[in-house]
């Protein structure tokens, strides 16, 4: 019987590290995301950074979504509640907020929120603009510049390989141009959370995953994913 037990409790282990190693990424909060959270205080105008814009509203309001201009304004996206509580325990605030990840190439984005059912233009955004073909007014943002922190081909030809994420990982980069090997290129972590290495590659289709360990974390900011044939998840990048 012992020995049943010890089977098992073996076997058990075995598929849950394999479990551990076939994920195909690590939980990992950015840094930089965690950071614009913790400074919200109150409802102000939307805050942009190179990574993310952080929409907020009153939680005095039952419910808040933002829909864009990008999509069409086919999707809301609703707002979460953030809490903050003093040394005591008690709740001090509660601010309404929703934080969009830059990944689309938008120089200007217009938007409109819902709040408990009725379509407005967002109250801590003073820039609006008027659509007299349907007769609404919408929330703008111009300027937002060039989204750059994301894997891509540079202009020298190179790719750089870019991970946002946890501060003080010992990340490494490998691919269908390593053979798989993760322990031929290390990540440089140039600011806090901010990794990246350029690399001259030829023209074609690679695969490739970062790695902490023999963990494979994905690229968070590189959408195009595949199952290789091998079986594991992998971004993929083409470069021209």
């Amino acid at each position: 019987m012992k020995r049943v037990k010890i089977f098992a409790a073996s076997l058990c282990l075995f598929f849950c590290a394999a479990a551990a190693f076939a994920s195909e990424a690590v939980e990992i909060k950015p840094y930089f995301y965690d950071k614009l959270i913790r400074e919200i205080e109150k409802p102000q105008a939307p805050v942009v950074t190179d990574d993310y814009i952080v929409f907020t509203a009153d939680a005095s309001n039952r419910f808040v979504g933002v829909a864009f201009d990008f999509e069409n304004f086919q999707t809301i996206h609703p707002f979460q509640i953030l809490h903050t509580y003093g040394i005591d325990g008690e709740e001090t605030n509660a601010v309404l907020f929703y934080c969009y990840e830059r990944k689309h190439e938008v120089s200007s984005i217009k938007y409109r929120l819902v709040m408990d059912g009725l379509w407005t233009t967002d109250p801590n955004n003073p820039s609006k603009e008027y659509d007299e073909k349907i007769n609404l007014y919408f929330s703008k943002l111009e300027n937002l510049g060039e989204i750059a922190t994301y894997t891509r081909q540079t202009d020298s030809m190179n790719t750089r390989f870019i991970y946002k994420g946890e501060s003080g990982l010992d990340l490494r980069l490998a691919g269908s141009f390593t053979n798989w090997d993760p322990w031929i290129y290390t990540m440089t972590e140039t600011k806090p959370g901010f990794y990246e290495l350029e690399l001259p590659l030829p023209s074609g289709k690679y695969y490739y995953s970062f790695f902490v360990g023999l963990v494979p974390v994905l690229d968070n900011t590189n959408p195009d994913k595949v199952y290789t044939d091998d079986g594991r998840t992998a971004n993929v990048l083409v470069v021209n």
